[in-house]
């Protein structure tokens, strides 16, 4: 337990089959802790439904060192569902999020404390370099945030990653907000806390593959953007203005023409590619709202973000 002079730092690590990243990770995070002597640690590790020994490394890391805590949930339930469900049982005065895939470095989190200590209450890594990441992956990054940014005028940092320490006033915030369709780097941008990046090369796993799909980044993607913007929307409406705009100057066309000259022969292939277009038009918008329609429906069955089927040390 945290003495009444020092404050308490809590350590959330989502893990999804990362049996060999847990002993590492311990090591690593024990050196931090005894490089910042002046505060008191706790490490909540969420086992978030791995098919593999994670569980069991962090049974014995958390029977060996009684700051490490360990949460399983009862299947996956995502990157920001692991964070949650950790940030809802996080104590301390600031929290920090990491991966434990070890890349997001624990080094960092001295500097962290410092910009906290500065009076700074959302300190999150900026990634300069993606180290083992392919050209794709690398591409993606850059795709989405300069998509969101177009869309929410520049809310979202460049490169900012989930890897943070967050005052307590601000998780506590989170924790409040009582939505499904989590994108929780938008939420704590969303808060409006004092913020501020610190750079830093994310390098490549410590062991194991990389969890994070193309269709997983591109669905994280497509869910922060519509959580976090209504351009998609207001697009079909701009979208709709033009076309009937069109389709009216148009009209006008065809009847000053078949006064002036009669009306020419009908062309088929004209005719089908007009509709061919106008039917391509109507169903991306239709999907459009079917997105928006979708979260909404995941909001009004209201269920929980995490499940848990075991604790040690909570």
């Amino acid at each position: 337990m945290p003495t009444d002079s020092r404050k308490l730092i809590s350590i959330i690590a989502p893990a999804y089959n990362e049996q060999d990243s847990i002993p590492e990770l311990a090591r690593r995070l024990r050196e931090v802790f005894a490089a910042s002597p002046e505060y008191d640690f706790e490490v909540i590790v969420v086992e978030n439904g791995s098919c593999d020994a994670t569980w069991e490394r962090l049974q014995v890391e958390c029977s060996a060192d009684p700051r490490f805590k360990a949460l399983q949930l009862s299947r996956n339930f995502g990157a920001d569902g692991g964070i949650t469900a950790g940030l809802s049982c996080a104590t301390g005065d600031a929290a920090v999020l990491m991966v434990a895939d070890l890349q997001d470095p624990p080094e960092m989190i001295t500097s962290f404390l410092k910009k906290w200590e500065e009076g700074y209450e959302n300190i999150y890594g900026v990634v300069t370099r993606r180290v083992g990441s392919s050209a794709l992956r690398r591409v993606n990054s850059q795709l989405f945030y300069w998509l969101i940014n177009k869309l929410t005028g520049g809310s979202f940092p460049r490169n900012a990653s989930d890897f943070r320490l967050v005052d307590r006033k601000v998780y506590e915030s989170v924790n409040r907000m009582p939505e499904r369709n989590r994108f929780l780097r938008g939420m704590f941008f969303w808060s409006g806390f004092r913020s501020i990046g610190l750079e830093h090369e994310r390098p490549a796993r410590f062991a194991g593959e990389s969890k994070a799909s193309t269709a997983h980044v591109v669905g994280l993607a497509v869910r922060g953007i519509l959580s976090y913007s209504y351009v998609p929307l207001r697009l079909i409406t701009y979208v709709g203005m033009g076309i009937s705009a069109f389709a009216f100057t148009f009209l006008i066309y065809l009847v000053y023409r078949a006064f002036a000259y009669g009306v020419p022969f009908a062309g088929y292939g004209t005719i089908m590619g007009v509709m061919l277009l106008m039917f391509g038009f109507l169903f991306t918008m239709l999907g459009v709202v079917a997105e928006y329609v979708g979260l909404i429906y995941d909001e009004v069955k209201e269920r929980p973000n995490f499940v848990v089927r075991e604790k040690i040390g909570l």
